[in-house]
């Protein structure tokens, strides 16, 4: 199937894959100035960040995510009955406008959610602009976490200051969960720093045949 789409930002070149495997559905694959982010062969990472926040809230109304990607969280998040509304803030918008046109076949049905609102902004922005405490819950993969960075700007993402505008665009009780690749020492000081608190779960996934485990960071503020 080779490239299905390209498009080109100040931050880079993002192109979206499709290739046939056997046994498998179409697989379509989201690399970022060559990077591999995501595909859709393997997701259980990207659902087990919406399913086990959500398990740790209890009336999860309103959730914030932080990188549309391909959709697996956002859909997962909808999945609850619970939400009434979920904002999901993505950076690029040629990633959007694939979810939108039907470039990547699953999009246009995700995005007809009506409880789903889509802003084109970055997260570090759209945080900046809450004012009071709004969110039960808010779900960050904007990258691949902080070792292993795609956008260098990104490094924000998981330092205090952002971490702290967070906690405060949370209602008593809310928590912040972050994806990561990769195992973060930094990552944990600092949200139990801004929270006080922070759980370190681990993601066994298959990629490929190798046995891998990616980390996600659970944090709550204080009822």
């Amino acid at each position: 199937m080779g490239v299905l789409a390209r498009a080109t930002s100040e931050r880079g070149e993002v192109v979206l894959r499709g290739y046939d495997e056997p046994g498998h559905p179409p697989v379509l694959e989201l690399r970022v100035n060559g990077v591999f982010v995501m595909d859709t062969r393997e997701t259980t990472t990207e659902i087990a960040l919406a399913t086990r926040a959500l398990s740790s809230v209890a009336d999860p109304r309103r959730v914030l995510i932080g990188g549309l990607g391909l959709g697996f969280t956002a859909k997962a998040v909808l999945d609850d009955q619970r939400v009434e509304q979920a904002d999901v803030v993505e950076i690029e918008p040629a990633l959007v406008a694939w979810m939108r046109d039907g470039t990547a076949p699953h999009g246009p049905s995700l995005l007809a959610d009506p409880r789903l609102k889509v802003i084109t902004a970055d997260i570090q922005d759209a945080v900046s602009e809450i004012s009071e405490p709004t969110y039960d819950l808010v779900l960050l993969d904007v990258d691949n976490g902080p070792g292993y960075l795609v956008y260098d700007d990104n490094a924000a993402v998981y330092a205090s200051p952002f971490l702290t505008a967070v906690y405060d665009a949370l209602r008593p009780g809310g928590v912040l969960a972050v994806w990561s690749a990769e195992r973060s020492a930094e990552l944990l000081v600092a949200l139990r720093n801004v929270f006080g608190n922070c759980e370190e779960q681990a993601l066994p996934v298959d990629l490929q045949g190798r046995d891998e485990c990616y980390l996600l960071y659970l944090a709550a503020r204080h009822a």
